[in-house]
């Protein structure tokens, strides 16, 4: 396949208000039934979140984790790592963090920092990034074999989108500590970033786990694509049906509360 190149990316996509929130609660409606469908299964999701700084990650999050229950879905923000983490192979604080039968986790950030900010920033020698595109891949091919769902959404955003972001973000007092130092430093490095990002996009897009990269520059558009590539991976061949009540269930309502509930919980 020919080299993704994000300069080709059409980051133009719109939604306008009305329509955004019609979607964004058809598939968080459509990510709840999900969930409960994987309960008691040996379903689980890998959900990896990177992009550009401001690219709007948080948000999109966000918007999964309102509506789903936390006892089955847990949001692993990924920083740089611990000494004692260090003293290990990097997947190795990555391996402890995957989701178990039933649950859903979502990465933001994650394993993919061996081939972009260590890689730009020398946290990792040559040698370490270079080898670690084979490592990721056998990663996940390990955990797409035993019937993990990895869904990987890349947030493509413009640098002058990326500029203005940060501008706002620095002029909002209750928004300024989302920004760092070396995010503004980092956004003067973006031809190498776009050039590690490239590479990764191109090694470590595979049949079980491909990329998916979202035009950011509008945030509405960019949280209802990245839902739906979601619920469309974690959906397929997933009955959603609501389960019927238990038996005891129906005896205690019957015998407590005084009410007499069919198998699918609606009153005979």
């Amino acid at each position: 396949m020919p080299r993704l190149r994000l300069k080709n990316i059409d980051l133009s996509e719109r939604l306008d208000s009305v329509t955004y929130q019609k979607k964004l609660t058809q598939l968080q409606d459509k990510l709840m039934l999900i969930q409960q469908a994987y309960l008691g299964t040996r379903e689980r999701a890998i959900i990896v979140f990177e992009g550009w700084d401001a690219a709007g990650k948080g948000g999109t999050i966000r918007c999964l984790s309102s509506v789903l229950d936390p006892r089955g879905f847990k949001v692993w923000p990924i920083a740089a790592p611990t000494p004692s983490e260090q003293a290990h192979h990097y997947l190795h604080r990555f391996w402890t963090r995957l989701p178990a039968h039933g649950e859903m986790a979502v990465f933001d950030r994650s394993w993919y920092g061996r081939v972009l900010v260590e890689r730009i920033e020398g946290f990792a020698k040559p040698s370490e990034w270079r080898r670690a595109y084979d490592e990721i891949n056998q990663f996940e091919a390990l955990h797409r074999a035993d019937g993990a769902r990895i869904i990987k959404i890349f947030l493509h955003v413009s640098a002058d989108v990326q500029r203005e972001r940060f501008i706002r973000r620095i002029e909002d007092p209750l928004k300024r500590w989302k920004l760092t130092y070396e995010d503004i430093r980092n956004w003067r490095q973006r031809d190498a970033y776009e050039e590690a990002i490239e590479d990764m996009l191109d090694r470590t897009s595979t049949k079980d786990a491909p990329w998916h990269v979202v035009p950011a520059n509008d945030k509405q558009f960019a949280r209802v694509h990245s839902l739906k590539i979601i619920a469309d991976v974690l959906g397929k061949g997933i009955d959603t049906t609501p389960k019927p009540v238990p038996p005891d269930l129906r005896e205690a309502a019957r015998e407590h509360l005084g009410i007499a509930l069919g198998a699918k919980g609606d009153k005979p």
